[in-house]
């Protein structure tokens, strides 16, 4: 019999460490690893337990890169090409009804990143694409097609581009554009340049990039999903890279946990009495050690919380 290698370099993902003592693993437990990505995690939970994993990832470049890994620990590890917001259905339908952790990594992934063709990057010209399914809009489309007041609107939301409606009427002027290097020249002569060495483009390519993928969206799914998935006592660990995504994992948590601003005590309280179906483990997130920003400045803004699952129902 042949032996399958899994070759691929070993990828640490951001708070490897934290995310692997938040999780616990343990012999005969059951995660999903929600953003398989180059399988950082997955690799990680499956060496630090006998237990198994769920990677799911919407990209299928990740999936088709992963069989090496599903292969190395072939019964343990399984790879599907779906949403994380899907990953309960996805779960079932391989006749697991309860799991005892999930991870999610937030926003693009490195390879994403680093690749000229994927068209994520402002600062490696490629086509102006930016979809993670690689099917539906692509950010050429929408950069292209919007009027000026919803580009606006859409840079600003999703960005928290202070010069959004600058750069919005720039790209009107210039379009059609087709490439992440034509973008990116247009809005760094639309935003003036910052003392903090962030490039002036970053703010609007993640607008598109969220835009592109309703990510924002997809994450509000997937966390209701490990809410109904985990098992009690089961744990979420989710990393976020910027404060929209940060903001919605703090308020869902917040929210199930029963530890979120209460309302007036002249309003009536629609969700008094609910059980919370979380358990905060810490009110602050997890930030990276400054070691570990020097080894990979991409961590530098990555924010991990955690929260055990109660016996209480998911709410719905």
């Amino acid at each position: 019999m042949t032996e399958i290698r899994d070759h691929a370099p070993v990828h640490v993902p951001v708070l490897l460490d934290e995310v692997l003592a938040a999780l616990a693993p343990k012999d005969g437990g059951f995660y999903v690893d929600g953003t398989f990505g180059l399988g950082g995690y997955s690799r990680a939970l499956l060496e630090s337990a006998d237990c198994r994993v769920l990677g799911i990832d919407r990209d299928p470049d990740a999936v088709v890169r992963g069989a090496g890994l599903a292969a190395r620990y072939a019964g343990r590890l399984t790879l599907r090409h779906a949403r994380f917001g899907d990953m309960a259905e996805v779960a079932r339908a391989d006749g697991i009804d309860q799991v005892d952790g999930v991870t999610l990594d937030l926003g693009v992934s490195s390879p994403q990143l680093d690749e000229a063709g994927r068209g994520f990057s402002f600062r490696l010209d490629g086509p102006l694409d930016m979809r993670m399914e690689k099917d539906g809009r692509s950010a050429a489309d929408l950069v292209n097609s919007l009027p000026e007041a919803e580009l606006a609107d859409l840079i600003s939301d999703l960005g928290e581009e202070r010069h959004a409606r600058r750069v919005a009427r720039a790209i009107i002027a210039a379009r059609p554009l087709s490439t992440t290097g034509e973008l990116a020249a247009v809005v760094r002569r639309a935003v003036p340049r910052s003392g903090d060495g962030i490039d002036p483009a970053t703010r609007t390519f993640q607008a598109l990039r969220l835009a592109v993928n309703d990510e924002l969206d997809e994450l509000d799914r997937g966390l209701a999903a490990a809410e109904t998935l985990l098992a009690p006592g089961g744990r979420l660990a989710a990393v976020s890279f910027h404060s929209l995504e940060d903001r919605r994992v703090k308020a869902f948590l917040a929210e199930r946990s029963g530890s979120g601003p209460r309302p007036s005590r002249h309003l009536p309280e629609a969700g008094r009495g609910k059980t919370p179906s979380f358990r905060l483990l810490s009110r602050k997130p997890v930030t990276p050690s400054p070691a570990e920003v020097d080894r990979n400045p991409r961590a530098r803004s990555a924010r991990l919380r955690v929260a055990e699952r109660t016996s209480a129902p998911a709410a719905h």
